[in-house]
């Protein structure tokens, strides 16, 4: 048996250990619903008499542990549907599953020992005593929606994390802990970065420094782009429907649009918040002839979009409701494509690598809700195979059938953080549908009317995400080019701080980023705060200091303090980091810094 189908039987097996735990606990008029296996172990939901909480987790691991040593059987049977409905007859979410199952569907249940029965197709274990070496913990509960549908019942979901071996639950144990340290959602605020309120669900406030942060990454996405020949352009945020009709996301989309009526009860009249840039791009396009010449025609903008999402899904920086999108639409000739999309993974190669990340690419494929025809999905299918073919190998890539975006096929490129996490950030879309919709037209070289094909593609995604996740890759250290403040000046007395304004304003004058503490208040307390909001360097001014001309350096992550560092060296450094990266921009990719930047 391969690893990951025994993990499947092992985490699925376990899962009916823990519900006939839980009922074991809470008692008979518990209401069992599902427990699927995960990446990590399993999940079952529950409508219990009583909340969990984590104070129950041992006693509910020890009750799986006590079910463990009587060894019982995994006992498959075959039952009708009647016989279903009278065995989990006082079961309301087993009901409502087994009267939704088709009329020829083949009902099986499981039965551990004499005392829990659960509706499965399985497979599982033959006896739980295959299982005794189990390492398994309680990892969290929350609340879970009956089928992901807020108009239902609300469950408890108890997360299970389970290993074939000690070692390896304790090593995703030592990663969890890691994670919740390098949370965005608390180190965002923390380092006054960013904000939300509930008058804006799902829509963050960027703070002063999370702005600068933000500019930071803008600012080197358009020296990139610069270099590619982009043309960067900023639209309007709201749109009348005709726009989206035409477009197709009014027929496709509509429900994840946050709609504004218009003075008549017509939908003809109706705004909405734009949720892609993409109908923008084509409008600049159209303003104006085109030909052959003008091709590829790169258009990039940054401006802010909005997509409705239900509240239990969203997740700090990671899905929220208003975000900005590095977006980029190019219009190409069919014999352009697969260059264009060779530069664009150069793009993203050199924009990743500039992070220290790497990334994956895999196929996106024609979903069910399809707009255009099957012929024109799978020419567009098959000139991305041909690329990805081209680049990894034949078949040395993910598909992900169905996946693709309801007007064409894509590439996702997933990149993995310094924890080994895969987040799908980039997206290249090749799109032959909405050039047709909007009657897109370029002058070809033989004089006669050409349709370009349109190329979608983002490499940040979501700018907010991308920040989300650069917050828990660099656990908020950020490197120096990119750190929101790059230098902190500490002057231990108001006699310093004259001397302290003279190097704000010369480390201003070369383009770093500094901010300084005059208040009248104790040295170490503005170390601190410096040190908390993890500015790469902190200087300290004092008698010494203002006499000689010199500074005195905190490096962040170092406890050893650099003294009498002259001055003109320090902004020589700085200087050297700053100009260095500016300068590797114009011509390629650049390293990461370290820790210390």
């Amino acid at each position: 048996m391969e690893r990951e189908e025994f993990l499947q039987v092992y985490r699925h097996s376990l899962a009916h250990i823990l519900a006939k735990a839980v009922i074991e606990l809470y008692g008979p008029e518990t209401q069992y619903a599902i427990g699927p296996q995960i990446d990590t172990g399993f999940y079952y939901d529950f409508k219990l008499p009583a909340s969990i909480t984590e104070d129950d987790f041992p006693k509910i691991e020890a009750k799986m542990k006590e079910i463990l040593k009587r060894k019982e059987d995994f006992i498959r049977e075959e039952v009708t549907r009647d016989q279903a409905l009278e065995i989990f007859r006082d079961q309301k979410y087993k009901t409502e599953i087994i009267k939704d199952l088709p009329e020829d569907a083949v009902i099986t249940v499981y039965k551990t020992g004499d005392d829990f029965t659960d509706l499965c197709r399985g497979p599982h274990v033959d006896n739980a005593k295959e299982l005794m070496s189990a390492a398994f913990a309680i990892r969290s509960t929350s609340g879970a929606y009956w089928r992901g549908d807020e108009k239902n019942d609300t469950l408890q979901r108890i997360y299970v994390d389970a290993f074939p071996s000690k070692e390896e639950l304790k090593e995703h144990q030592r990663l969890l802990r890691e994670a919740k340290e390098r949370d965005h959602k608390k180190l965002g605020p923390a380092l006054e970065l960013f904000m939300f309120h509930e008058s804006a669900p799902g829509m963050p406030y960027w703070l002063p420094r999370g702005w600068k942060l933000f500019n930071a990454l803008l600012d080197y996405w358009r020296s990139v782009h610069e270099r590619h020949n982009y043309l960067e352009i900023a639209a309007p945020v709201i749109n009348n429907q005709k726009l989206w009709a035409t477009s197709g996301h009014w027929g496709h989309y509509k429900e994840n649009m946050f709609i504004i009526p218009g003075e008549k009860e017509d939908e003809s009249d109706y705004y909405a918040a734009k949720p892609m840039n993409c109908p923008n791009a084509i409008m600049f396009y159209k303003n104006g002839l085109r030909s052959y010449r003008d091709l590829p025609f790169r258009v990039s903008q940054v401006d802010v979009i909005h997509r409705k999402e239900k509240s239990g899904e969203l997740n700090g920086l990671f899905r929220v409701q208003m975000f900005r999108q590095d977006d980029a639409h190019i219009l190409v000739t069919e014999d352009q494509i697969a260059s264009e999309i060779a530069d664009i993974m150069s793009i993203a190669d050199e924009i990743y690598s500039t992070f220290g990340l790497s990334f994956r690419a895999e196929l996106s494929t024609r979903p069910d809700d399809f707009m255009g025809d099957i012929a024109t999905w799978d020419k567009a299918e098959a000139e991305l195979r041909e690329i990805l073919d081209n680049m990894y190998g034949e078949g040395n890539y993910d598909v992900n059938e169905g996946d693709g975006a309801f007007y064409g096929p894509k590439i996702d490129l997933q990149m993995k953080d310094a924890l080994g996490r895969e987040w799908q950030m980039g997206t290249i879309q090749l799109d032959f549908q909405l050039p047709l919709n909007f009657g897109l037209k370029y002058a070809a070289q033989d004089g006669s009317e050409k349709q370009p094909v349109l190329i979608h593609r983002a490499i940040f995604g979501s700018m907010e995400r991308f920040i989300g996740i650069l917050i828990e890759n660099f656990k908020g250290s950020f490197p120096f080019w990119v750190s929101p403040y790059q230098v902190g000046i500490v002057p231990i007395r108001t006699s310093h701080n004259a001397y302290a304004e003279k190097i704000q304003e010369e480390l201003r004058s070369m383009g770093i980023r500094v901010e300084a503490d005059y208040a009248d208040k104790n040295m170490n307390e503005k170390i601190k705060r410096f040190r908390t909001l993890r500015d790469p360097y902190t200087l300290v001014i004092g008698d010494k200091e203002v006499e000689n001309g010199t500074v005195s350096v905190t490096v962040r992550g170092q406890k050893q303090q650099i003294h009498d560092l002259p001055l003109a060296d320090f902004c020589a450094m700085c200087r050297k980091l700053q100009v260095e990266h500016l300068k590797d921009l114009l011509t390629g990719p650049v390293g990461n810094e370290n820790e210390n930047g």
